[in-house]
């Protein structure tokens, strides 16, 4: 309970400073617009590392094989997904005479990229109406 005493106070003191930067901002002053980012580059830093250590912490915590297994099945449809995209599918002299230069390892890339999307998107639909169904018969 301390913690959240803490992190309450903390969040308070940052909303204050992003107030009176915007503030500043709103002013006209261009030379704050600086000082915003760095105060937004150090709240990100701050929930970056807040969600590593949790998420560390939840890894030893819970059952590892379950966790590795899960992994293991995310990183099989990465994989699959980036055999899936061929890269060739697009005419990429467009993208190269506007100064892009992109290659055929980016847009595969890319491809894979997609095909997870969906495969997971997919997945996730699937898994929310099978538990749905689910409840529906076990009541």
């Amino acid at each position: 309970m301390k913690l959240h005493k803490y992190l309450k106070y903390v969040a308070y003191a940052l909303g204050i400073i992003g107030a009176l930067f915007a503030l500043l901002i709103i002013t006209g002053s261009d030379a704050m617009i600086d000082n915003m980012l760095y105060v937004a580059y150090l709240v990100l830093a701050i929930v970056l590392i807040l969600v590593l250590i949790y998420v560390i912490k939840g890894l030893f915590a819970g059952d590892i094989k379950k966790t590795l297994t899960s992994l293991g099945l995310f990183l099989g449809i990465i994989v699959i997904s980036y055999f899936l995209s061929s890269g060739t599918d697009l005419d990429l002299q467009p993208f190269n005479d506007k100064g892009l230069d992109i290659t055929e390892a980016i847009s595969k890339n890319v491809g894979a990229g997609l095909y997870t999307f969906y495969f997971l998107g997919v997945a996730a639909i699937a898994s929310m109406l099978l538990s749905g169904v689910k409840n529906l018969f076990n009541k």
